[in-house]
């Protein structure tokens, strides 16, 4: 018995270990950033405005709080909740005005972008007790701390603090599977995310699907089906979709279009653009305009 506990420690050691490295392969690829923009108590109704370019997270320390206008309808939370709205329509908080709430509220980024593989996949509104995120509490004191006093360096500090609780929800999602296919789905399942991580490593190979099913350990046509039963695209579909979401994120850090081709597999500039016309309907100098226009502070 003592032998076979201690395989079975070493094997979720494993497993633990593969999860994070996914999780830190995707986290490289498109950054994590928060921006925590309130603390402390509120009262009465709180109006957020529709984001297309970050999400939101709402961090609710002591209720009760009333969410309006998410896809979900009116909900109550009563216990202290972590909600995180990936891409957030209007919405608003409310608190009694006599007792209020505490809350901490911050804007978070993957990328520099609006769209990435991870808030992708995700529903429109991930609610976690704070109970069921585990090992968290250690964590959510040192954030607890920071929010409601005043102390040098509380802004990064906040910031950091909320980024790692981003990640612990993340690995929540995966272990839970609270996921709605896509990247995270597939990174999920044990035999696809061997070969999601190697396509992600390694985008300019020239991938075939004899390959990636090889990784998983799968014949062709079962890794065919079961790869777009859980993430919801072929495998070729997936690939086109990972290279140019990659190639977006060189494009803004000023990159030329040849470069950009060559890093993400493509053999010629006019290929690379035939592929993102497919995915974005734009070509990718008129859709860099466009993300640039958008970021553009207003006059």
């Amino acid at each position: 018995m003592k032998r076979s506990a201690s395989s079975s420690t070493i094997l979720l050691t494993k497993r633990f270990a593969l999860a994070m490295d996914r999780l830190s392969l995707l986290l490289q690829r498109f950054s994590l950033s928060a921006g925590v923009f309130y603390t402390g108590q509120i009262c009465g109704i709180h109006h957020f405005e529709r984001d297309t370019q970050r999400g939101h997270v709402h961090l609710i320390k002591r209720g009760p709080v009333t969410l309006t206008g998410g896809i979900e309808g009116t909900l109550t939370i009563t216990e202290p909740t972590l909600l995180f709205l990936p891409r957030p329509d209007a919405h608003r908080l409310i608190a009694n005005d006599r007792d209020g709430a505490d809350v901490v509220c911050a804007s978070i980024q993957f990328g520099g972008g609006g769209r990435n593989p991870i808030t992708d996949s995700l529903p429109p509104m991930v609610l976690v007790p704070l109970r069921d995120l585990p090992g968290a509490q250690a964590l959510l004191d040192l954030l607890y701390d920071e929010a409601f006093t005043e102390q040098c360096g509380r802004q990064a500090a906040l910031d950091r603090l909320c980024e790692l609780l981003l990640i612990r929800l993340l690995r929540h999602c995966l272990d839970r599977g609270l996921t709605q296919g896509g990247t995270l789905a597939g990174l999920a399942d044990p035999r696809l995310a061997k070969a999601l991580v190697a396509v992600h490593e390694d985008a300019m190979r020239a991938w075939e699907l004899s390959d990636m099913a090889q990784l998983a350990g799968m014949s062709r046509a079962r890794f065919a089906v079961h790869f777009r039963e859980v993430i919801g695209d072929t495998p070729a579909d997936y690939l086109a979709t990972w290279r140019v979401t990659l190639a977006q994120g060189l494009l803004r850090a000023g990159r030329p279009l040849k470069h950009v081709a060559l890093d993400v597999g493509y053999g010629s500039a006019s290929a690379f653009t035939r592929a993102f016309i497919r995915k974005t309907g734009k070509a990718p100098t008129h859709w860099l305009r466009n993300v640039e226009a958008e970021a553009a502070p207003q006059a």
